[in-house]
């Protein structure tokens, strides 16, 4: 018997390469190293002008994507002293992890939403109600809500041993010097740039949007082939819905946007498209929870829902954790019950 023929990848999966494309005027995509679960690379935009370069989310907190960081700006010819600004656009490693060495090496600005904090450093942001405060990703390395087991993270042993003491160079969390809300504008590139907040993948995910070319730095929020992960791991709330509002919001000006960049993947163009995909995906998967729910005719655990939810591969934290933002999602709607066993949550369809 042949074997099977592998699945052609998708472009948020493919390897980093020393590519380098001039993909909006002044805006150039370079990619960083990312061997994280489902991703091959993360995008590290460079925006020039007058003063320098901004970069937008320079890769995971490793001498690899550090030293890929430097080779970048080499092939372009920025020496680190030029980049006057640093662009978080939310505070997963995989996206901040070069930001502090940027700033500590070339004094450049860390920016990222008003909403930043990262779960490696609790520090609250100024100015966070309580609301606000309560969407804020839990730690990973304590036990879920739900019951079952932690998340399990890249690099998690050598954090747990550094919570509460001074970070590595390289795993420091940056200190924004600038926090953006809501329609803030800056200047990046010659032009200027609009803070959009979408929350669902994390609290305090930003977006950029430039009105004059129509370019949209989507970060991951809208990626071109694939959907972000959306974590149960919030202290309340339901982070699904802060996803579907974000998308929308994103969907009303679509048709002003030419061209997005992700923070995985190719740039594209379809951003209705995508944002409309994106939440047909998450709507066929809160029906397959309703279905199993029916077909199982018992309350059943969140890991339990997460092996009808997610195939074999896919199986493991981060599947019970968006599991159980949907299940949340669902129990809001009134659609499901939960109840406390002691050790874990079950869920059960109401009649």
């Amino acid at each position: 018997m042949s074997a099977e023929t592998p699945r052609p990848l998708k472009s948020e999966q493919m390897q980093a390469t020393d590519e380098i494309a001039e993909v909006a005027p002044g805006v150039y995509r370079t990619q960083l190293p990312a061997n994280i679960t489902g991703l091959g690379h993360v995008n590290m935009y460079v925006m020039e002008d007058e003063r320098g370069v901004a970069v937008v989310d320079p890769g995971l907190p490793t001498k690899e994507s550090w030293n890929a960081v430097l080779q970048r700006l080499g092939q372009l010819g920025v020496p680190v002293a030029r980049v006057h600004s640093v662009i978080v656009t939310h505070s997963h490693p995989d996206h901040y992890g070069g930001a502090e060495r940027l700033r500590s090496e070339s004094g450049a600005d860390v920016i990222t939403h008003r909403l930043f904090r990262t779960f490696y450093d609790p520090t609250e942001p100024p100015d966070v109600d309580a609301e606000e405060l309560a969407l804020m990703m839990r730690s990973p390395f304590d036990s879920p809500p739900w019951g079952g087991p932690a998340m399990d993270m890249p690099w998690q042993r050598k954090v747990k041993l550094r919570i509460g003491r001074a970070f590595p160079k390289l795993m420091r969390v940056p200190r924004p010097s600038i926090r953006l809300s809501e329609t803030d504008r800056m200047k990046f590139a010659k032009r200027d740039w609009m803070a959009v907040h979408t929350p669902g993948h994390t609290h305090d995910h930003l977006c950029l949007f430039d009105p004059e070319t129509g370019t949209l730095l989507s970060g991951d929020h809208v990626l071109p082939n694939i959907t972000p992960h959306i974590s149960g791991l919030t202290g309340h709330g339901d982070p699904l819905t802060l996803f579907f509002d974000s998308l929308d919001k994103i969907g009303r000006f679509s048709d002003e946007i030419s061209i997005a960049l992700p923070a995985h993947g190719t740039p594209f163009t379809n951003v209705g498209e995508r944002v409309t995909a994106i939440k047909d995906h998450h709507a066929e998967r809160l029906q397959k929870l309703r279905d199993t729910s029916a077909t199982l005719g018992r309350p059943a655990t969140v890991m339990e829902f997460s092996t009808h939810l997610f195939s074999p591969r896919a199986q493991g934290s981060m599947a019970d954790s968006e599991a159980f933002a949907h299940l949340e999602h669902l129990r809001l709607l009134g659609d499901f019950e939960r109840r406390d066993t002691g050790d874990a949550f079950e869920y059960v369809l109401r009649d």
